[in-house]
């Protein structure tokens, strides 16, 4: 009965808005001791908050992670970097932080999200402050639209208005109506303020496979020409990769204002992966469940599991057609 009355009470705490600061520690400590799943998630709102104690960017961190985490993606790791450090050390910026994330399925789009979380968050990606959206999982209905971006908009501001650094992940944009997109427009543009919200401290990343065929285009157009991946820059990609978003029928960025009005700062491109990506990821994966007490990484496995993945272009075989994506199913199988 009394954890039964706890949580009564804390439900009506949060309903009611009351500053989770002033709930009393006695029954914190209870409550957190109910369940390590149920604790972290009650512990979460109990105790986390919009300061410097849960919220603090790690600079060298973000850093470190990309160099050693995120494979065969050179541009991807030099933009996010000084993106998210500049957008982060500037305490009056003058609009939210967007960024547009492109390229095929397993190169690393959601992973990046996950890493820029991680390093601005205490929590990372289980903080309450970050929030993740997938089009055919949460706006699959079109018939329903008026509904969603009336829920979208009251979700944005009331989470703004709770926590002004707060990081919204849009996952498969190209799937989004352009009427939803349109919706969360406001909220990326230079207002000062929005019906008394500041939304300039924010941070919207969307991930998108469109613009992926221009960017292998471009990868393939360096290998047979004999130049490193590594040669490859954001003019190569940046202006054709907008386009391609733009001119894409298929996609929910043709229809939307977002590119023209240049409310993305920054494209980013993630490139095909190769053989060798693919072995660094088997690698990595290997390496941390073996923090986790499994054997220790095996690169025969690791070549193993590369192998077995499909390459195109079919004859040269040179890029993985699902990245890095199936990479942890495929040990289970070897291991």
């Amino acid at each position: 009965m009394k954890f039964v009355h706890v949580l009564w009470v804390l439900n009506a705490l949060l309903i009611a808005g009351t500053p989770v600061d002033a709930f009393d520690p006695i029954t914190t400590t209870v409550v957190v001791s109910f369940g390590a799943a149920l604790g972290r998630t009650i512990y979460n709102y109990l105790r986390e908050t919009c300061d410097s104690r849960w919220l603090t960017y790690n600079s060298t961190g973000l850093k470190t992670d990309l160099e050693n985490k995120l494979f065969g993606q050179h541009l991807a790791s030099r933009i996010i970097l000084k993106a998210v450090s500049g957008f982060m050390s500037n305490e009056n910026p003058k609009k939210p932080l967007v960024l547009s994330l492109h390229g095929w399925t397993g190169t690393g789009k959601n992973f990046v999200s996950q890493l820029i979380a991680e390093n601005v968050y205490k929590e990372g990606m289980h903080s309450k402050f970050v929030h993740v959206f997938t089009s055919t999982l949460h706006f699959p209905h079109p018939s329903l639209l008026s509904s969603y971006k009336s829920q979208l908009q009251q979700w944005i501001k009331g989470n703004v208005s709770n926590c002004e650094r707060s990081m919204f992940i849009f996952d498969e944009m190209d799937k989004m109506h352009p009427g939803l997109i349109d919706s969360i427009k406001p909220y990326l543009d230079y207002y000062e303020k929005l019906d008394g919200v500041s939304y300039r401290k924010s941070i919207f990343i969307f991930l998108s496979n469109a613009g992926g065929e221009s960017i292998v285009e471009t990868a393939l157009d360096f290998w047979r020409e004999g130049r490193a991946r590594e040669e490859i820059d954001l003019k190569d990609l940046e202006t054709s990769v907008s386009l391609s978003v733009f001119n894409n029928e298929k996609s929910g960025f043709f229809h939307t204002s977002l590119i023209d009005k240049n409310l993305v700062d920054f494209f980013v491109p993630f490139l095909p992966l190769e053989y060798s990506h693919v072995v660094q990821c088997a690698m990595a994966e290997m390496k941390a469940r073996a923090s986790e007490g499994e054997g220790p990484p095996d690169l025969d496995v690791a070549n193993q599991v590369a192998k077995d993945l499909i390459y195109f272009p079919k004859q040269e075989r040179v890029f993985s057609v699902k990245g890095c994506k199936t990479i942890e199913s495929k040990l289970d199988y070897y291991t």
